[in-house]
Protein backbone atom coordinates (compact mmCIF):
# COMPACT_ATOMS: atom_id res chain seq x y z
CA UNK A 1 0.00 0.00 0.00
CA UNK A 2 1.42 3.39 -0.98
CA UNK A 3 1.81 6.17 1.90
CA UNK A 4 -1.04 8.30 2.26
CA UNK A 5 -2.59 11.00 4.56
CA UNK A 6 -6.45 11.28 5.05
CA UNK A 7 -8.35 14.22 6.17
CA UNK A 8 -10.45 14.53 9.02
CA UNK A 9 -13.05 16.78 8.92
CA UNK A 10 -15.71 18.01 11.52
CA UNK A 11 -19.43 17.25 10.42
CA UNK A 12 -22.28 19.07 12.21
CA UNK A 13 -24.85 15.90 11.44
CA UNK A 14 -23.07 12.76 9.63
CA UNK A 15 -26.95 12.15 7.62
CA UNK A 16 -26.37 15.79 5.88
CA UNK A 17 -22.55 15.38 5.60
CA UNK A 18 -23.43 11.94 3.71
CA UNK A 19 -26.10 12.98 1.80
CA UNK A 20 -23.96 16.05 0.61
CA UNK A 21 -20.82 14.04 -0.54
CA UNK A 22 -23.26 11.53 -1.69
CA UNK A 23 -24.32 13.28 -4.26
CA UNK A 24 -20.71 14.01 -5.52
CA UNK A 25 -20.06 10.43 -6.02
CA UNK A 26 -18.98 9.14 -2.24
CA UNK A 27 -19.83 6.32 -0.20
CA UNK A 28 -20.01 5.27 3.62
CA UNK A 29 -17.89 2.60 4.31
CA UNK A 30 -17.97 3.26 7.85
CA UNK A 31 -20.25 4.94 9.81
CA UNK A 32 -20.97 4.76 13.85
CA UNK A 33 -22.19 7.78 16.51
CA UNK A 34 -18.47 8.86 16.40
CA UNK A 35 -17.03 8.22 13.15
CA UNK A 36 -17.93 8.38 9.70
CA UNK A 37 -15.69 7.22 6.76
CA UNK A 38 -16.48 8.66 3.13
CA UNK A 39 -14.65 6.80 -0.37
CA UNK A 40 -14.75 8.08 -4.24
CA UNK A 41 -12.16 5.70 -5.80
CA UNK A 42 -8.64 6.44 -4.03
CA UNK A 43 -10.10 9.63 -2.07
CA UNK A 44 -10.99 8.97 1.58
CA UNK A 45 -12.49 11.48 3.83
CA UNK A 46 -13.06 10.50 7.77
CA UNK A 47 -15.53 12.99 9.68
CA UNK A 48 -15.76 13.25 13.29
CA UNK A 49 -19.01 14.97 14.72
CA UNK A 50 -18.85 18.46 15.70
CA UNK A 51 -22.49 19.52 16.44
CA UNK A 52 -21.68 23.15 17.81
CA UNK A 53 -19.73 23.89 15.01
CA UNK A 54 -20.45 27.41 13.17
CA UNK A 55 -19.81 26.94 9.57
CA UNK A 56 -19.36 30.34 9.33
CA UNK A 57 -15.97 30.39 11.83
CA UNK A 58 -14.63 27.36 10.52
CA UNK A 59 -10.96 27.00 9.88
CA UNK A 60 -11.04 23.07 8.57
CA UNK A 61 -9.50 22.69 5.12
CA UNK A 62 -8.03 20.04 3.03
CA UNK A 63 -6.98 19.27 -0.41
CA UNK A 64 -7.70 16.94 -2.88
CA UNK A 65 -5.03 16.26 -5.60
CA UNK A 66 -7.07 14.89 -8.31
CA UNK A 67 -6.32 13.49 -12.04
CA UNK A 68 -9.82 14.41 -13.27
CA UNK A 69 -10.12 17.92 -11.68
CA UNK A 70 -12.71 19.44 -14.36
CA UNK A 71 -14.80 15.68 -13.99
CA UNK A 72 -14.78 16.21 -10.28
CA UNK A 73 -15.79 19.79 -10.26
CA UNK A 74 -18.58 18.75 -13.20
CA UNK A 75 -19.80 16.40 -10.39
CA UNK A 76 -19.89 19.54 -8.15
CA UNK A 77 -22.12 21.72 -10.65
CA UNK A 78 -24.57 18.30 -11.41
CA UNK A 79 -24.85 17.97 -7.48
CA UNK A 80 -26.27 21.69 -7.63
CA UNK A 81 -23.48 23.19 -6.41
CA UNK A 82 -23.45 27.05 -6.77
CA UNK A 83 -20.64 29.26 -7.91
CA UNK A 84 -20.65 32.21 -5.73
CA UNK A 85 -18.38 34.35 -2.95
CA UNK A 86 -20.40 33.87 0.04
CA UNK A 87 -22.24 31.07 2.24
CA UNK A 88 -22.06 27.26 2.05
CA UNK A 89 -22.05 25.05 -0.06
CA UNK A 90 -20.39 27.37 -2.69
CA UNK A 91 -17.67 26.70 -5.69
CA UNK A 92 -14.91 28.97 -6.75
CA UNK A 93 -14.34 27.62 -10.66
CA UNK A 94 -10.66 25.84 -11.70
CA UNK A 95 -8.02 28.19 -12.53
CA UNK A 96 -4.54 28.55 -12.90
CA UNK A 97 -2.89 30.15 -10.08
CA UNK A 98 0.28 32.28 -9.81
CA UNK A 99 2.16 29.18 -9.07
CA UNK A 100 1.41 27.42 -12.64
CA UNK A 101 -1.40 25.14 -10.80
CA UNK A 102 -4.95 24.66 -11.34
CA UNK A 103 -7.10 24.61 -8.63
CA UNK A 104 -10.47 25.40 -7.60
CA UNK A 105 -12.28 25.39 -4.79
CA UNK A 106 -15.17 23.74 -2.47
CA UNK A 107 -16.52 24.65 0.55
CA UNK A 108 -18.65 22.26 2.14
CA UNK A 109 -22.40 22.71 4.16
CA UNK A 110 -19.85 22.91 7.77
CA UNK A 111 -17.56 25.40 6.42
CA UNK A 112 -14.85 23.33 5.61
CA UNK A 113 -12.69 24.68 2.56
CA UNK A 114 -11.85 21.58 0.40
CA UNK A 115 -9.17 22.91 -2.53
CA UNK A 116 -9.65 21.01 -5.80
CA UNK A 117 -5.90 20.72 -7.46
CA UNK A 118 -5.21 19.02 -10.51
CA UNK A 119 -2.33 16.65 -10.19
CA UNK A 120 0.45 17.53 -12.95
Amino acid sequence: MADQATPNLPSRNFEATSRFYGALGFVEGWRDEAWMILRRGAITLEFFPFPDLDPLESSFGCCLRLDELESFYTACRAAGLLEKCVGQPRLHPPRVESSGIRIAYMVDLDGTLVRLIQNG
